[in-house]
């Protein structure tokens, strides 16, 4: 009687030890499913962190927000021929296509390509700025992922005249170099504010 209140104690404990083990790597059934719409503000957030690290360059933000602004696209033309509606096609095809770019963000944020983020030179502190008030765009919907590759196009097209001017010069730029920089940079200040400020939103 003694030997099988032990057996029984004991295969009591090693199911009580399981018990916890099994609930956490099973998944809850009634789990939200991401929506469409969070899918897109969760990419969002991740490429406005990607450029507030300096892990994104301007150059693969600007290819990364053609792409999410291709599947905004393509999402309002399968709506507009399902009244405003997504059929389970349509929500599937997105998803792969969001997946594909969700790849393609961890890929961008994790190779050797970085932006500066800790510049010494005035040049480097402006683009730095930009850098920032393009990502806090991104992440507060203000801008747009047309508008946000556009205006990492214009970066990116101002990152590599410096790049390129910098190594004609001995890792310097004349001050006239700089004062052309510097102008560029001013008409993207201003760009960078009206897309911000123009109502349209993500």
């Amino acid at each position: 009687m003694n030997s099988a209140f032990k057996r029984a104690f004991f295969a009591a404990a090693l199911a009580s030890l399981a018990t916890p083990a099994f609930s956490q790597s099973a998944t809850p059934t009634n789990a939200p499913v991401p929506t469409i719409q969070d899918r897109k503000e969760n990419q969002q957030d991740r490429i406005a962190n990607g450029v507030k690290s300096g892990e994104l360059t301007a150059g693969e933000t600007k290819n990364l927000e053609k792409k999410e602004s291709s599947l905004n696209q393509e999402e309002r033309d399968m709506r507009k021929l399902d009244n405003g509606k997504l059929t389970a096609s349509d929500r599937a095809t997105l998803k792969q296509q969001q997946n594909q770019v969700s790849k393609q963000i961890y890929q961008d944020k994790h190779n050797a390509r970085v932006q500066n983020t800790n510049p010494t030179s005035e040049v480097g502190k402006r683009q730095e700025n930009q850098q920032d008030r393009i990502a806090q765009g991104i992440k507060s919907g203000q801008l747009t992922p047309t508008e946000a590759a556009h205006l990492e196009r214009r970066e990116g097209a101002i990152n590599k005249e410096v790049k390129t001017e910098r190594a004609a010069n001995g890792g310097t730029l004349t001050p006239a170099e700089r004062r052309q920089v510097n102008r560029q940079e001013n008409r993207t200040s201003k760009a960078i504010y009206r897309k911000k400020h123009n109502g349209r939103t993500q």
